[in-house]
């Protein structure tokens, strides 16, 4: 009997060592979370819920392999990850599939990817590698050459059309030079300089449906039948919810369909109007504590590369909910970004359990 017990006690032992409890419960709790969301939002059909749950299996998986993997091995496959995800970006522009005016997937036969999200872990990673491997004589023109590394597939990723997806993986690559020490004049003079050229990009740099988003922001009743509906009908239902809710299952902006994409970008209006503001401050305290619980795993990492890795990552997962959040409240323009670890999608689900995976990595390596 203690035979068997020893060997319960490690095989139990070998499979909960590369988890991170902290993050690992608050991952479990958003996953559950989101399978009575779907079941909701997609009119209570379980298509899309044993998609969701094939994925999360699938990327569990995955997830368990890399959390076990020393970092500094997995530094390895930083370019060559970088480099794939550049060229299917560029297949995306010649072979890409078109999906409501928007060209991000790529057809492999047996299903479709989004290369955008490869980039979510391959760029940070890139960046981080590269400053590891100049950590001793870091000069100027080191960073230049890593904006430059930002610049290559955020530009890729604004030619499908994808300005707020862009926008979130240059910001991942932008938070790995931030953690490797960019003085902070530099810092407040790229933001004055951002501040001044925005007047050229409005011009120059936007498409005109980017415009009328940033418009629509501004007053969303200027155009209700329109451009203005999907945010008017998000706030209309984030604010029946009321305090606790209307309850699972009885959200009737849902399940009349004026929820638009409910299952995807706007399934946090789903959320709010069947659970409400209590139900909307769990959910983004369990993304806080993710926060916290990576920023710590930064600050305690002992090389430059874990600790920029780690505190990049955090930064982009936690800009993914923020983003998502106010675009769904009307407070930041309607941009195609999902809510991390509830949003219906597999190569989103792939990419943000990539990320939890590489912070228990860096978190393992701190305790070994």
């Amino acid at each position: 009997m203690n035979n068997n017990n020893d060997w319960l006690a490690k095989i139990k032992y070998y499979i909960w060592k590369p988890m991170d409890p902290w993050l690992f419960y608050a991952m479990l709790t958003i996953y559950v979370m989101s399978l009575f969301l779907l079941y909701s939002a997609d009119g209570q059909e379980i298509r899309q819920l044993e998609n969701k749950t094939i994925h999360t299996v699938l990327a569990f998986i995955l997830l368990w392999f890399v959390a076990r993997t020393r970092p500094q091995f997995l530094a390895n496959f930083a370019l060559p990850m970088y480099v794939t995800g550049v060229i299917l970006l560029i297949g995306v522009h010649f072979f890409g599939v078109t999906v409501n005016g928007s060209t991000r997937w790529l057809n492999i036969g047996i299903g479709r990817i989004q290369p955008s999200e490869i980039m979510k872990i391959a760029l940070p990673m890139m960046v981080a590698w590269y400053f590891q491997k100049y950590e001793m004589s870091l000069k100027w023109y080191h960073y230049a050459v890593a904006l430059f590394l930002v610049a290559i597939p955020g530009v890729l990723i604004l030619k499908q059309p994808d300005l707020g997806t862009a926008t979130l993986i240059m910001a991942s690559g932008l938070f790995v030079v931030f953690f490797a020490g960019l003085p902070w004049k530099v810092i407040a003079t790229a933001v004055i300089g951002f501040l001044a050229a925005l007047p050229l990009i409005w011009n120059y740099g936007m498409h005109d449906y980017q415009k009328v988003r940033v418009m629509t922001l501004l007053d969303p009743t200027k155009d209700p039948l329109g451009a203005g509906y999907h945010i008017i009908q998000s706030m209309i239902a984030i604010g029946s919810g009321g305090l606790w809710g209307k309850g699972w299952l009885n959200g009737t902006q849902t399940h009349l369909d004026y929820i638009p994409e409910a299952t995807t970008d706007f399934i946090f209006a789903v959320y709010g109007e069947e659970f409400g503001l209590i139900g909307n401050i769990l959910l983004l305290a369990i993304y806080l504590l993710i926060l916290g619980r990576g920023l710590y795993i930064a600050a305690k990492a002992p090389t430059l590369y874990s600790r920029s890795l780690a505190g990049a990552l955090t930064m982009t997962f936690f800009c993914y909910a923020f983003v998502n959040m106010g675009m769904v409240s009307g407070i930041l323009p309607v941009v195609g970004v999902p809510l991390p670890l509830v949003s219906y999608g597999g190569t989103a689900t792939l990419s943000i359990m990539m990320v939890l995976a590489l912070l228990m990595g860096i978190s393992n390596q701190r305790q070994n």
